[in-house]
């Protein structure tokens, strides 16, 4: 079932069961700051892949600074599907996908603070065998501090994430 765990990375995360981590095989990750506008893109297109309808075996986790992902969070994942913004030179609301089989190099786009997503990549390449990974990246051209609404370039490319995001997790969980 697709439900929307948000992680408060530096206080703490809700207990999950071992149970429900054993049978969520696809964890898909909405990387993001939310009060920093379209740099938030990642928690807003988990917000929307909630009311989808729900998929058996997909786990939503919205995670964001320090200590992004835990090993016991990604553990059992045969999948990763990573939803974030990205500053790479592309214009804004650019999507782009990315599957990664090997975790020594950072994708495109990574930059300084992006803290929690360096630590889930170092996580990843210690792993054996490492999940499968595929990423979606948002471009963004700028980070409004103390905004919550996302730029109209960003905002537009949202629902083409959430339905292909919702397709790709779909089809991932039923081949688990």
């Amino acid at each position: 079932m697709i439900s929307l765990q948000e992680t408060l990375t530096d206080a703490g995360s809700p207990m999950t069961s071992p149970l429900d981590l054993a049978r969520d095989r696809v964890l898909v990750l909405g990387f993001g700051y939310l009060v920093m506008g379209d740099a938030g893109v990642g928690i807003h297109i988990l917000r929307q892949l909630e009311d989808e309808m729900p998929v058996q075996g997909v786990r939503l986790l919205g995670i964001g600074t320090g200590g992004a992902c835990l090993p016991s969070e990604i553990e059992s994942a045969s999948d990763i599907v990573l939803i974030r913004a990205a500053r790479n030179g592309e214009p804004a609301g650019t999507i782009t996908f990315l599957q990664l089989g090997v975790f020594g190099e950072l994708p495109r786009g990574l930059g300084v603070d992006d803290f929690g997503l360096k630590d889930l990549f170092s996580t990843l390449a210690r792993m054996n065998p490492p999940p499968r990974f595929h990423q979606y990246a948002v471009a963004v051209e700028a980070m409004q501090p103390m905004s919550m609404e996302l730029s109209p370039a960003v905002a537009a490319a949202v629902p083409e994430v959430v339905q292909t995001v919702y397709a790709l997790a779909t089809r991932l969980a039923a081949a688990a």
